[in-house]
């Protein structure tokens, strides 16, 4: 019997003292999960966006948001490390392109382009064109510098192409030749408004390759000219006034105070405009409070007026749709695309742990996944309001086919089989020995700030002591975590996520063997197994197969591996919900499972 089951069932049988309660089976306290989830999406709003034109707003309003933890760093490079950082820089620039879901088709942001394709010589070259319209500019200045070329060519060739600067861009930046040699992508400034990314073979979505952000690169172009590496990251710290860092995006940084807030301006030199002329962002400003314990805190804020947003959590979930009004709306969409995943360390940097010698068995991996009981998961984190994720790509995925599906679900006597097939055995007392007769145990970290991680690392810790294996949850700075997965690897298993695989060739830097977030053992020389040969050579045949028919065998055959490997192990996809604050008017929100909450265009009533 599950041990989750008896949750609700304790609810009730705490009462038994004053009447008496007939007993539940197993299936009724699931229809009963399953009939107050129906409850609580029947009391929220569904709007998800389908290619619906903005209307024209009105500039007014501050909108008030919040963030977890101070930012690192106002640079460009060093801010790919840090998420808090990179969604604030992410605020004073643009991508040069951006898929639209609806159409199924890319367009232009900061460049207009256009792809040729010489058969002859298998290559293809993408022609970009950047807008008259885009600038960079300062608060408070007239200044205004265009966007040019040099903004998009000389950080990809100076920075993300040196492998020095250790940039998460520089695996992206090569193909896979049909000899099994790499090329580098080209690129070649043509003028200050044109250059050109030239592929050395033809790929299947040169666009997804291409799209990078713009940089104030005449800045950083000074600075490395003067001081080499050092320069460039020395740049931008955060004891800079922001208000020296240019913008070409929908607004400028002008206030930072450390450990308070972060203030934004609206930049009405943005070039995206409406009918009007007026520049999209309609509020005026940003304030960004810095919010330490993140989650209790931001509930108290939002309802108090003080914050415009809030994702209830699944412990809230049922009173904040219940206390709806005439304060805020609280919207749903669909279960998420992406989902966290359970990872182990395999970098034979901990070659003479015990942990190593487990991890990098298939058979361990795949009794990990055996041991990992999603439908407890999804009732007592998630109260029902998720589902399991057995697939690898999402359904939003061209290649997503419902019938490549993990084998390794929540079984223990399968669990039991798989350890004992490499020479596993429980003693006497319970506990699991490996092959040497040592007891099976070793750490999970989670971020700290995560509630609903350390929910379901604890069910995972206590589903793999019922079959004797001590699991050791450790709650860790995410900082911290990212610098165990990129620079130290002194970690032993882990619980993070990194998105949805949208596009097939998504994830440059995960799922090539050396990508240097290549979770369980990145920057490899050259491939440490045989199945990540394979997965190396599949994901790059995949990225240049134009046929349709033919990339789906390659994209079968690449999902099918890496479910059968479990090098990560994918949880559950859970549904989310937003309470948005109701002085806002609602015509340009929308909120789905693709484009998460669309507040770009928003304006107060």
């Amino acid at each position: 019997m599950k041990i989750l089951k008896f949750l609700p069932v304790f609810l009730v049988l705490s009462l038994a003292a004053c009447k008496k309660v007939p007993e539940m089976t197993l299936e009724e306290i699931d229809e009963v999960i399953n009939l107050n989830s129906t409850k609580i999406i029947e009391k929220t709003v569904s709007k998800p966006y389908e290619g619906q034109d903005f209307k024209d707003g009105k500039i007014d309003g501050i909108w008030y948001s919040s963030i977890d933890s101070d930012p690192k760093t106002f640079n460009a490079l060093i801010a790919e490390r840090d998420g808090s950082s990179a969604s604030i820089m992410s605020q004073v620039t643009d991508y040069i392109v951006d898929y639209d879901f609806i159409k199924k088709e890319w367009i232009p942001r900061l460049c207009f382009f256009e792809i040729s394709v010489d058969e002859k010589k298998d290559e293809l070259t993408v022609h970009f064109t950047v807008r008259d319209d885009a600038y960079w500019s300062y608060f408070g200045k007239k200044e205004k510098v265009s966007v040019t070329s040099d903004d998009i060519v000389w950080w990809y060739d100076n920075v993300s192409g040196n492998p020095d600067f250790q940039s998460s861009a520089y695996s992206g930046q090569f193909v896979m030749m049909k000899d099994g040699s790499y090329k580098r992508i080209e690129a070649k400034k043509i003028d200050d408004k044109h250059f050109d990314l030239i592929y050395p073979r033809i790929i299947a979505n040169p666009m997804l390759a291409s799209n990078v952000d713009a940089k104030p690169c005449w800045i950083y172009k000074e600075a490395f000219d003067k001081d080499g590496i050092d320069g460039v990251k020395n740049l931008f710290s955060v004891n800079t006034d922001p208000k020296n860092i240019p913008s070409c995006g929908k607004f400028f940084i002008t206030e930072y105070s450390p450990g308070q807030r972060l203030v934004f301006t609206r930049n009405p030199d943005y070039w995206e405009k409406d009918s009007k002329g007026e520049a999209f962002q309609y509020c005026t400003k940003k304030i960004c409070q810095i919010i330490n314990d993140h989650q209790n805190t931001e509930k108290l804020l939002f309802l108090q007026g003080k914050l415009e947003t809030y994702s209830p959590q699944p412990e809230n979930l049922s009173d904040i749709i219940n206390a709806q009004g005439d304060s805020y709306t609280v919207y749903n969409s669909e279960g998420s695309l992406g989902a966290q995943m359970w990872s182990f360390n395999q970098n034979p940097k901990n070659n003479d742990k015990p942990f190593y010698r487990w991890f990098t068995k298939k058979e361990f991996r795949q009794a990990m996944s055996c041991l990992l009981n999603r439908d407890r998961i999804i009732s007592q984190s998630y109260r029902g309001l998720a589902s399991a994720k057995y697939d690898f790509f999402p359904k939003g995925n061209q290649f997503y086919d419902e019938n490549i599906k993990l084998k390794y679900t929540y079984d223990k006597a399968k669990a039991l089989e798989l350890l004992k097939s490499i020479g596993f055995v429980q003693n006497k007392d319970g506990i699991m020995l490996d092959d040497k007769g040592l007891a099976v145990e070793f750490d999970l970290a989670i971020a700290s700030t995560a509630n609903i991680s350390n929910d379901i690392a604890q069910i995972i810790s206590d589903e793999c002591k019922s079959v004797g294996i001590t699991v050791n949850v450790r709650q860790t700075d995410f900082q911290k975590m990212v610098e165990m997965l990129t620079a130290t690897y002194d970690w032993e298993s882990i619980i993070i996520g990194l998105g949805s695989n949208l596009f097939p060739t998504q994830g440059s830097n995960v799922w090539p063997s050396n990508g240097n977030l290549h979770l369980w053992y990145p920057l490899q020389k050259s491939p440490a197994t045989e199945w990540e040969k394979r997965i190396d050579y599949l994901y790059n045949e995949g990225q240049y197969t134009i046929d349709e028919v033919k990339a789906k065998q390659i994209w079968d055959e690449y999902q099918t591996i890496l479910l059968e490997q479990c090098p990560m192990i994918y949880l559950v996809c859970a549904r989310s919900f937003i309470a948005i604050n109701n002085r806002w008017d609602f015509t340009n929100f929308y909120f789905d499972n693709i484009n998460g909450a669309m507040t770009e265009h928003i304006y107060v009533k």
